[in-house]
């Protein structure tokens, strides 16, 4: 049941090496998921962006939080603040912040990037200690990531079978993230049937994850490019997460029917 709401991020990454054009999203979006994980309505998680600055840099302040809710939280509390400096003209991350609590497991991480040097400066607040780490170019971290792709998925260009990669930092090691286009599938939501991209990230398997191709997640076929569903066979259980709400979108959330 650990990292419900990491798992709920992870889904949403992919690689690209464009620029940051064509805004899939603006200031004032929010998401809402529900998050079940086996009989439990295990958690809600939300998403939202703000424009501010950061050392007098315009950029775009990302937010992700989870809480646990009814039942599950009498046992296996979550309390998850996630949140990411963008640049706004790149996307490219700035700071990065993981202050989690997931059933007593427990990190507060603040990471600095310079993509100068290609450095990532973490500070460790629960161990009190700072240590910085090589990253390639054009490298994001969790929130970062989702943000970035959803400027630049082409819905013309994608074939089944394509696979595309991400350079991702998490906590203290690069990640390459690898991730496959399934195809396109309607899918049944609270709001209405909608068209939707489906894919499959190659995850690691062993203490969260069953196998490497666990996940499986759809986000609409449109052009906001809004997460939709997720699916996860874990080394125990099942999680699942529907979006919940929304509001603030760039354009008009494409349904097919009610």
């Amino acid at each position: 049941m650990k990292k419900l709401f990491t798992i709920t991020i992870l889904c949403f990454l992919v690689s690209t090496s464009h620029l940051f054009s064509q805004k899939a999203f603006k200031d004032g979006e929010w998401f809402k998921f529900r998050i079940h994980y086996g009989i439990f309505n295990a958690s809600y998680a939300t998403l939202e962006v703000d424009e501010t600055r950061l050392e007098n840099k315009p950029v775009y302040h990302i937010k992700g939080r989870g809480k646990s809710t009814g039942l599950l939280s009498l046992f296996f509390k979550v309390d998850d603040d996630y949140q990411s400096y963008i640049d706004k003209r790149t996307g490219k991350p700035y700071k990065f912040i993981r202050k989690i609590n997931e059933g007593g497991y427990t990190k507060d991480l603040e990471i600095d990037f310079d993509h100068g040097d290609n450095k990532a400066h973490v500070s460790d607040h629960k161990n009190n200690t700072k240590k910085s780490y090589s990253v390639p170019e054009n490298v994001h971290d969790m929130l970062s990531s989702f943000y970035y792709i959803r400027n630049q998925i082409d819905s013309d260009d994608l074939k089944p079978g394509k696979e595309l990669r991400l350079n991702m930092f998490l906590d203290d090691e690069n990640v390459d993230f690898k991730l496959v286009f399934l195809g396109r599938e309607v899918i049944k939501t609270k709001f209405g049937k909608v068209a939707t991209l489906k894919f499959r990230p190659y995850v690691l398997a062993g203490r969260v994850f069953k196998e490497k191709e666990s996940l499986t997640f759809w986000v609409s076929d449109d052009k906001n490019k809004i997460p939709v569903k997720i699916e996860a066979d874990l080394a125990v259980g099942s999680l699942d997460a529907d979006l919940e709400a929304y509001k603030g979108l760039k354009h008009q959330f494409s349904i097919l029917m009610k």
